[in-house]
């Protein structure tokens, strides 16, 4: 799949007050907003025209912007994510994707779901279950992709701990290639496909993004790095410290199309 389009909205004043379990401290909100514009700029050399969203002071997560949608070249969904505070960070999103998709389709009660638990393998959805994403708001977006024509499968990843998102542990690298930390890459879901195990000790770099010719990865992932470069891909190491401390990653900052 070649991107063209992203959708990102940069941290605002509160930021440091969004949800997080991951005791690394508070994060510096400065320094946020300028690892988040290297991150567009990343983008945009990628080739992407980058749509950015005014930072909504309302609502301290809303820089993660890629679990309000899945966004696919046959339409758009908008979710309910699974932490109340954020299900009101939707309509903004939904005010700029109804110019690139004027009738989308919706999450509805009692179904959750952020789209940080689905990965898009080329039209072959993962769909993780989660404490975010329940067994409804799975269902719901796996008819609405058959109806669209994809394939998909669910990964339930409650009992994996320490992964608040399937996308926390699972990429899509290219073709049939995934990358994955060592307790995805045994489910059965991922039999068929090559799998790329992140080094142990380097979870965090398992949340990389491929973006046309290049592979976004977090930096301070040495192994992770030269994995990548030794299957002949083109690395982009991005400093996203601050947003790791909001337990966010790379594919939480942007929606691509």
């Amino acid at each position: 799949m070649r991107f063209t389009r992203a959708i990102v909205c940069p941290p605002g004043d509160n930021f440091a007050d969004g949800l997080t379990a991951s005791g690394l401290g508070t994060p510096d909100v400065a320094l946020a907003r300028a690892q988040h514009e290297n991150y567009v700029c990343a983008l945009e050399e990628c080739g992407l025209a980058v749509t950015r969203l005014p930072p909504d002071e309302a609502h301290p997560d809303s820089t993660f912007v890629e679990d309000t949608a899945i966004v696919t070249a046959r339409g758009a969904l908008l979710t309910r994510p699974g932490a109340v505070s954020r299900r009101d960070e939707v309509a903004s999103v939904a005010r700029t994707l109804t110019e690139f998709f004027p009738q989308m389709e919706i999450i509805r009660a009692p179904g959750t779901l952020d789209a940080g638990d689905v990965c898009d393998a080329d039209g072959h959805f993962f769909i993780g279950v989660s404490e975010r994403t329940n067994e409804a708001g799975a269902h719901q977006l796996a008819t609405w992709l058959t109806g669209l024509g994809y394939e998909s499968v669910m990964v339930d990843i409650r009992a994996t701990g320490g992964l608040l998102h399937l996308k926390s542990g699972l990429a899509h690298l290219d073709g049939r290639r995934l990358a994955a930390v060592e307790v995805l890459a045994r489910h059965p879901a991922l039999r068929d496909w090559e799998v790329l195990r992140v080094p142990a000790g380097e979870d965090y770099a398992a949340n990389c993004v491929r973006v046309n010719d290049a592979v976004l990865v977090p930096t301070w992932f040495p192994q992770m790095a030269a994995a990548l470069r030794r299957l002949g891909l083109r690395v982009v190491e991005l400093e996203v410290s601050e947003f790791r401390k909001m337990d966010g990653g790379l594919s939480c900052l942007s929606l691509r199309w």
